[in-house]
C-alpha cells in the first residue's frame, strides 16, 4: 500500500477507487457506522447549549481506512441512519447529509494514504469545524425563524471552544489505532519508523 504526500495525483485516486471497491473497506464502514451510531448516544453535556459528542472520531477513522470516494457514501449512509434512528420526529433535510459527506471527505483528503501528523489533525478538524458553522447555520436558516449570522455565530462560539478537545481526542485515537491497524495489514505505515506521530 504506498503512501502520497499529495492527493492530487493520478495515483492517489485509483488506490482510493480500489479502497472504495475493497470488501475489506466496505465492512470496515459498516462497523464505523455502527460505532457512530452507539457514539452518538454517549456525548457529554458540558452546558445547556454545549456537548462533546464523539461520533466525528469513528468518521474520521472510516475515511483514514476507506478513502476518499469511500468517505462520500459513508457519510451518506451514517447520516441517513442516524437520522432515522434518532430522528425523534423531526423532518428530513438533506442539508445535513452534504455537511456529514463533505466532512468525511476531507477527513480521508487528510488521513488517507499519507503521513499522519498532529498539524494535519488540527488541519482537517479546523476545516470541519469551518464547515460545520457556514452550512449548518445556512441550513438551520432555511429550516428555521431566526437569520443566518445567529445560527453562524452561535455554531462558530461553540465549534471555536471544542477545536482543541476533538483535536486531542483524534491525536489520542489515531496514536493508539494507527499501529495496530498497520500490524493488521489494514493499512500501510502512516506514523514512520519509531510509530510516533510527528508535529509536521
Amino acid at each position: 500500500m504506498p503512501i502520497f504526500s499529495t492527493p492530487f495525483t493520478p495515483a492517489y485516486w485509483r488506490e482510493a477507487l480500489k479502497s472504495f471497491r475493497s470488501v475489506r473497506g466496505m465492512v470496515f464502514a459498516a462497523l464505523m457506522v455502527a460505532a457512530c451510531i452507539v457514539l452518538s448516544y454517549c456525548s457529554v453535556r458540558v452546558t445547556e447549549t454545549l456537548s462533546i459528542s464523539f461520533s466525528f472520531l469513528a468518521r474520521a477513522l472510516c475515511a483514514l481506512v476507506y478513502g476518499p470516494l469511500g468517505a462520500l457514501l459513508f457519510g451518506a449512509v451514517e447520516d441517513t441512519l442516524s437520522f432515522l434512528i434518532s430522528s425523534k420526529g423531526a423532518p428530513y433535510f438533506p442539508g445535513y447529509m452534504l455537511t456529514t459527506m463533505l466532512g468525511c471527505f476531507t477527513y480521508a483528503l487528510f488521513f488517507y494514504r499519507t503521513r499522519v501528523t498532529v498539524s494535519k489533525i488540527f488541519l482537517a478538524k479546523l476545516l470541519t469545524n469551518v464547515q460545520n458553522v457556514f452550512l449548518g447555520a445556512l441550513w438551520s436558516a432555511m429550516l428555521y425563524s431566526k437569520g443566518y449570522l445567529y445560527y453562524m455565530f452561535r455554531s462558530g462560539v461553540k465549534n471555536l471552544i471544542t477545536l482543541p478537545i476533538y483535536t486531542l481526542l483524534l491525536v489520542v485515537l489515531l496514536q493508539a489505532l494507527l499501529p495496530v491497524l498497520n500490524r493488521a495489514g489494514i493499512i500501510p505505515n502512516q506514523l514512520g519508523g519509531d510509530n510516533r506521530l510527528k508535529l509536521f
